[in-house]
């Protein structure tokens, strides 16, 4: 069913509704973008399913949009359709687009040169606003968060000298073969196709919010890194029970094994990372997508105990010795630490994430609203500023149980209905997040549409 009622005075909504909206919500979208579905049609004799990059036609379950520009909290694709975008490309243009300080000084760096392959001003005044915020006070830099995960474990391993990786089921860290695992069988296996069939073997998952679990396995003696999303954000959103962040670190330390907290969503729901918030403390945090405006980053910061030992084993290409497989030719280059600074200092203040949590709060209790208008046995969710809808009243403590609670068919619904009324929601996968660039109307906006949402499906 596409909702379960947690009583009979609740109202239901039926799966031949939900299937007829998207049916003719689709006809609708297509119809109304002929500039993109050309678009479509010559990129596919070029690259594989019209897209240069893969996930721009999977996240959607609908042909791909092409994108002509973007400015504050919105884009406007090829066919002259403005969209209120509550996904920002999976939370990597937070910022907004066109940020007015970013763009100057990426302009700024252009004019004076991208990429040297040597260290610029611009690295020391990011990494000194990272260290304040994360309290870890020393950084490196990547081009995306998944490179910056691959350097964090292959640091990891070399302070311990142990080969395994403990994980909790429904997180994502990365494109990376051994976090590339699926939670949903007795043992760890390929979640991805492509992958070595044995890219597991130092793969340990366990269900998230479970202590009991992570002792257990830490006893082995064997795992290097305990790698945890401080919530679950790739699963709709899961939230941390009480004393689970906490305690992790007292469990990992006396094994051995280093905590490694994957900000990479979660940096954006509140200054200095969730992981500061809830007193994680680990030794190695890392981030990404969102902290230089859109232009490609990453980065992990660490304890000077490993910050040393980074420093004794330093990559040499000339040296017998070898060192820490770190590093690309790309990585800390200057146009990328011109755009960080700018985000950092103009965007990503106190100030701003204050506002962005509140706002979400004002979106959260609009959704719940709405439920409770419409009478169904649903739930609305919040972490700061990033809200989100549960189809049931059952909230998930783990990935696997919040893989079974999903209802991709009513999400899918939502998505197209939005699209074609000038929202853009996020994957089926996420949930709607408030961008430094929104004001209060465009949580009107979302609200109103979702309103419509609805009252629609209720009506067919």
């Amino acid at each position: 069913m596409s909702s379960v009622s947690a009583s009979t005075s609740e109202r239901r909504i039926r799966p031949c509704a939900v299937a007829e909206l998207i049916r003719r919500e689709n006809a609708r979208f297509h119809e109304a973008r002929p500039r993109s579905a050309a678009l479509v049609r010559r990129a596919r004799e070029l690259m594989p399913s019209g897209v240069p990059m893969a996930w721009m036609r999977g996240l959607q379950h609908h042909e791909p949009v092409f994108v002509e520009s973007g400015c504050g909290a919105t884009f406007t694709d090829v066919d002259g359709h403005r969209y209120v975008d509550f996904n920002q490309a999976d939370l990597s243009s937070t910022a907004g687009y066109a940020t007015p300080g970013v763009v100057e000084a990426v302009s700024r760096q252009m004019r004076a040169g991208a990429q040297f392959l040597m260290p610029c001003e611009d690295a020391v005044a990011v990494a000194g606003d990272l260290a304040s915020r994360f309290a870890l006070g020393h950084w490196q830099f990547t081009l995306s968060a998944s490179s910056a995960m691959t350097e964090a474990l292959r640091l990891a391993r070399l302070a311990t000298g142990r080969n395994g990786i403990l994980m909790f089921d429904g997180s994502y860290h990365g494109h990376i073969d051994e976090t590339l695992a699926d939670y949903s069988h007795d043992e760890p296996s390929v979640s991805s196709l492509g992958l070595p069939h044995d890219h597991g073997r130092h793969t340990t998952i366990v269900p998230y919010n479970d202590l009991e679990a992570v002792r257990r396995e830490l006893a082995g003696g064997t795992i290097a890194a305990l790698v945890v999303e401080p919530a679950l954000t790739n699963v709709g959103l899961v939230l941390p029970r009480e004393g689970f962040l906490e305690n992790l670190r007292e469990l990992a330390e006396p094994h051995g094994t280093l905590l490694v907290a994957d900000e990479t969503h979660t940096h954006m729901f509140a200054w200095g990372g969730l992981a500061r918030h809830a007193k994680l403390n680990p030794h190695i945090v890392v981030i990404g997508k969102n902290f230089a405006a859109g232009v490609p980053i990453g980065a992990y910061g660490f304890e000077p105990h490993l910050a040393e030992l980074m420093d004794r084993h330093l990559f040499d290409p000339v040296s017998d010795a070898g060192g820490l497989a770190v590093g690309g030719t790309l990585y800390g280059n200057a146009l990328s630490f011109a755009a960080a600074r700018a985000c950092l200092v103009h965007v990503m203040t106190r100030e701003a994430y204050e506002q962005t949590s509140e706002l979400g709060g004002d979106l959260a209790r609009g959704i719940q609203k709405i439920i409770d208008d419409a009478n169904l046995g649903w739930k609305a969710q919040r972490l700061h500023n990033r809200a989100g809808w549960l189809y049931h009243r059952e909230e998930p403590g783990s990935g696997a149980e919040a893989a079974r609670l999903a209802d991709i068919p009513l999400t899918d619904s939502r998505r197209i209905f939005m699209a074609n009324r000038g929202i853009w929601e996020a994957t089926a996968t996420a949930g709607p997040t408030v961008s430094f660039a929104m004001t209060r109307a465009d949580i009107d906006l979302y609200l109103d549409v979702a309103r419509l949402w609805i009252d629609t499906l209720l009506a067919d």
